[in-house]
Parts: structure tokens; C-alpha cells; sequence
């Protein structure tokens, strides 16, 4: 199994600056250890067999420097990707640290605030499309409300809207090679934050007058914090082909947003979802939005990053074995897991709406019957714990 272990760039898994990177900061306590420069941090992914990292417009350039400073940030940058061979698999704008963000950004009450957001986004893009990352994701951080009566959630989503087809067009305009991924968060910084859920942004991205362009980030934590099924939601993105990136780490149902490494919590819920991943054709960055214990520093960071890798690499081996094992496929047999598949009236015809009512179903005897999950379940299990 070691080579199984062993990950490949064709893998694609990535990691943001701010991840590895993060200096320990929680709201109870400063810095526990140094940060990292981002030349260092591609040098280090390079060292675990990583493909990608992504980053915010602030983690890469200083925020209000001289325009000569920044340039000569990125130019460093992008030396250091040529030089390991990382790519730039997506990026981002921070629209939630400066304190001008408190009341929102793209749905802040504030006209000019919402305007220079607007503007940061534009010239990230710009910095996102020299690199050439493929994905840029919208986190509404602070796109949301403490008080209910302080905006009206009709005019936060226009204004939502209005800025999601503003920058499409800027995109287009530029032709930049580029798409779009919103993720979703049903609170933290807010109190109730805007596009909460994967099925909220589903809905939402419907309305978009350049839909096309924009899919979904979905987080572990953030529908693990609402208690719904990530599995379940992605999933659905995958069947409404808007699965464009995925934040891979791990989260206790009902904490704030923990951002723990991969498959340290939900183990079960982590094999579905990387079972379903490597059968599905996904085939977009594996990556990980976690973040060290704040009581590590030095090579305990690193190894957090291998972890995250060797349960994603060690989950889909399991799930290879359990997919190939003949007593699994009996007892999906059992439960009728292949009928799902199998259109139950097909389209709508008069004859065959005719056929259908005449049909004779028998009540109790489709009520009698089992369907072994419990069986199939326990094998879940075993093939997790290696039984």
C-alpha cells in the first residue's frame, strides 16, 4: 500500500498560503508560531509531493504598499513556482480582515465600500490571471447580518448579484481563461452570513446572467457546522455540474469553524466523500482548507500537511477495495442499489401514463421486504477499519 500513499501530481492536491501558513491567531490568543514566506511555503509543498496552492490577494502582496512593492512581491512569487514546478491552482480576494469590511463587502451598506470591493476583486483577478489559476473563489465572510433589522436580505442578494455579474463581465472582457466558485458558510464571522448552505448558492447562482461561468467551493466544515451531509451536497453539485473546487478538512458538527485536518473527525463521512470524488470524474484540486493545532510550529506543520494528504491518498485506496470486494456487491444487490440507476417511468406518454394505472401493486408485499443495510453498513466499517 506504500505507493498507494505516495501522492502524484495527476492527485492535484493544494493547499493556500494561509493554511500551513497560519501563524496560530484565535479570537482568545495571539501567534504561536512565526509565518512562513510564501517562496518557503511552495518550497515545502513541493517537498510533500503537493501540486497547487492557492492565496489571497493580501497573502502575496502587502496590502496599501507602493505599487513597485508589490509587483516585486509577485515577480518573487512566480520565480518561486517556476523554480518547484507548483502551480497556481486558484485565488481569492480578502474581503473580511480590514476593519472597512465590518458591515460587509459586496452587500456592505455602504456604497463606496461596496465599490472598492468591487475594485480589490478586479485587480486580483488581474494578479489571478497572471499566474494563470483556473478558479477563483468568493467566500462572503462578511456578507451577512447580526441584527435582522440592518439590511434587507432582498437587497443584500441584488447587490450580491450585481457584483458576481459585474466581475463575469469584467472576466470576459479580458479574456481571461477563468471561472468562478462561491463558498457557501452559514455563520462565523456573521451571525447569519448570506448563501449559508450548498443548496442556498445552488439556487442562487441560477439567477446569475452569466451562470455558466460559476459553480461551487464547498467546505467540509461549513455544512458540517449547519449539521447537514457534505457527501449529500456535493454530491448534488457534481450532478448539477457545478462541483468547480473543494475544500477539503474536517470539523465537529455543531463547533465553530475548526478547520481541522482531513479526516481526523468524520472518518466515515470522509471515505463517502473521497469515494465519491475518485469515482465521479472530478477531476479539479483536491484541496485542503485546514489548518495546523495551534500548539504545533516547526515540522508538526508539515506534518499536518502529509497527514492530510496520506488519509485523502489511504481513503481512496480503501474505497478501491471495498467498490472491488464481491461481498459488497451482494449486499448492494440486496439492497436493490443497482435498481436506483434504472429509470422508474421514463418520459411521460399517454400510453405509458395508461400502463402505469392499470398496474396492480400489492401493498404489504413491498412492505415486507428487507433491504440488509445494516449488513451493508457493518462492511463500511470493516473495510475502514481494515476487519
Amino acid at each position: 500500500m506504500a505507493d498507494e500513499l505516495t501522492p502524484k501530481p495527476e492527485d492535484k492536491f493544494a493547499f493556500g498560503l494561509w493554511t500551513i501558513g497560519h501563524i496560530g491567531r484565535d479570537p482568545f490568543g495571539d501567534a504561536t508560531r512565526p509565518p512562513i514566506d510564501p517562496v518557503d511555503f511552495i518550497r515545502g509543498l513541493a517537498e510533500i509531493g503537493a501540486w497547487g496552492v492557492s492565496f489571497h490577494d493580501d497573502d502575496l502582496m502587502t496590502f496599501g504598499a507602493s505599487q513597485s512593492q508589490r509587483r516585486a512581491e509577485l515577480d518573487r512569487f512566480k520565480k518561486g513556482l517556476d523554480e518547484t514546478g507548483i502551480v497556481c491552482s486558484m485565488a481569492t480576494t480578502n474581503l473580511f480582515w480590514h476593519p472597512m469590511f465590518k458591515d460587509g463587502a459586496f452587500t456592505s451598506n455602504d456604497r463606496s465600500v461596496r465599490r472598492m470591493a468591487i475594485q480589490k476583486t478586479m485587480r486580483s483577478l488581474d494578479v489571478a490571471a497572471e499566474l494563470g489559476a483556473p478558479t477563483y473563489v468568493f467566500w462572503g465572510g462578511r456578507e451577512g447580518v447580526e441584527s435582522a433589522a440592518s439590511k434587507e436580505p432582498r437587497d443584500a442578494l441584488d447587490r450580491f448579484k450585481e457584483a458576481l455579474d459585474f466581475l463575469c463581465g469584467y472576466v470576459k472582457d479580458k479574456g481571461y481563461s477563468m471561472r468562478f466558485a462561491i463558498e457557501p458558510k452559514p455563520n462565523e464571522p456573521r451571525g447569519d452570513t448570506f448563501l449559508p448552505t450548498i443548496g442556498h448558492a445552488m439556487s442562487f447562482i441560477q439567477t446569475l446572467e452569466y451562470s455558466e461561468m460559476v459553480g461551487l467551493n464547498p467546505e467540509v466544515a461549513h455544512e458540517t457546522m449547519a449539521g447537514l451531509s457534505f457527501y449529500q451536497g456535493v454530491a448534488q453539485a457534481l450532478w448539477q455540474g457545478k462541483l468547480f473546487h473543494i475544500d477539503l478538512n474536517d470539523q465537529k458538527i455543531g463547533r465553530y469553524d475548526q478547520d481541522l485536518r482531513f479526516g481526523s473527525e468524520g472518518i466515515k463521512d470522509d471515505f463517502f466523500l473521497v469515494r465519491l470524488l475518485e469515482s465521479s470524474g472530478y477531476d479539479g484540486p483536491k484541496h485542503f482548507d485546514a489548518r495546523p493545532y495551534r500548539n504545533e510550529k516547526g515540522e508538526g506543520i508539515w506534518d499536518f500537511a502529509r497527514g492530510c494528504i496520506r488519509t485523502y491518498l489511504a481513503l481512496a485506496a480503501k474505497a478501491r477495495e471495498f467498490d472491488q470486494d464481491p461481498r459488497v456487491a451482494e449486499a448492494m444487490a440486496k439492497a436493490s442499489v443497482p435498481e436506483l440507476a434504472v429509470a422508474t417511468v421514463g418520459p411521460y406518454s399517454t400510453e405509458t401514463a395508461t400502463a402505469l394505472m392499470a398496474e396492480v401493486f400489492d401493498p404489504d408485499q413491498l412492505a415486507d421486504r428487507s433491504y440488509g443495510n445494516e449488513a451493508l453498513d457493518q462492511l463500511v466499517i470493516d473495510r475502514i477499519l481494515g476487519i
